[in-house]
């Protein structure tokens, strides 16, 4: 159906609609994706045993996470003991011997950033899009990479303090008076800019990924619905465009990906180590 003949009206969801439909969004997508992860960090665990102080990235389907290994006993989730043959194999005896609940172990605590991560990226996204098709016209080709490029780089920008933060309280327990203090002299010492340190190789991955992902999801959802004779998009199409188009962002993102993981990690090596000597020099 052409759209300029005169289709049916569309109804315009509401900026509140968008943050609501992107929380339950990414909590299910959290649901099933995070069960993948623990397995694939058991089965890491179990090859090469965790030492006390070693990094190790959790992922819970919307953002990855540095995590930090901290006991030496084996009462973490990561550090319990399997023997297991696989994936199916870990899945199995996980469920069997530690209760399904395990597979969503260390959830929780990623969640607090990766939720309000999700809705500011998908609602300024949205609004975006809707902006800039109001201004340069439904059919400028441009307006998704713009849009998705504008989004990733506010959602990044609002939570690397928090991911900071996180990564700080997980690999030790602090009060929040002493995490204040810790930010506090952070800020006295290196600035405000040392709250975003590890900005940079986030930026590095995402921001690639949401241009090509947004672009090719775009133009496949269009040439989909044309092909299918529909003036709005089915889940069906919804589906296949954002699978599609994710798969090929991934791949030609992934040495963006492996960049910015080994950042990650030296960047928390570096600052383990510092905190080391200036133990050391105050003995």
């Amino acid at each position: 159906m052409d759209p300029e003949a005169g289709g049916p009206q569309i109804i315009k969801v509401t900026p509140l609609q968008q943050m609501l439909a992107s929380c339950t969004g990414a909590i299910l997508t959290s649901l099933m994706v995070t069960p993948l992860d623990v397995v694939k960090i058991r089965l890491q665990a179990q090859n090469s045993p965790f030492s006390k102080g070693k990094c190790f990235v959790y992922s819970n389907g919307l953002m990855d996470h540095l995590c930090v290994c901290e006991e030496e006993g084996s009462r973490a989730w990561y550090k319990k003991p399997g023997c297991f043959q696989g994936t199916l194999d870990a899945f199995w005896k996980i469920i069997r011997n530690e209760g399904i609940k395990s597979l969503w172990s260390g959830l929780p605590p990623t969640l607090v950033m990766a939720v309000p991560a999700t809705v500011i990226y998908f609602t300024c996204y949205d609004q975006l899009t809707a902006l800039l098709r109001s201004k340069l016209g439904e059919n400028e080709s441009h307006i998704p990479i713009v849009a998705g490029i504008v989004a990733r780089f506010g959602a990044v920008t609002v939570i690397s303090p928090l991911e900071l933060i996180r990564t700080k309280m997980q690999s030790k327990k602090f009060s929040y008076n002493e995490l204040h203090q810790y930010v506090s002299k952070r800020v006295s010492e290196d600035g405000w800019i040392s709250l975003w340190r590890g900005w940079a190789p986030t930026v590095l991955r995402d921001v690639p990924f949401s241009a090509m992902y947004w672009y090719n999801y775009e133009v496949l959802k269009k040439w989909l619905c044309e092909k299918s004779g529909l003036y709005e998009p089915t889940f069906m199409i919804n589906f296949t465009s954002g699978a599609l188009s994710g798969s090929f962002a991934a791949v030609a993102t992934l040495p963006f990906d492996v960049v910015k993981t080994q950042k990650q990690t030296q960047l928390w090596m570096y600052e383990s180590h510092k905190r080391f000597c200036n133990a050391a020099l105050r003995n």
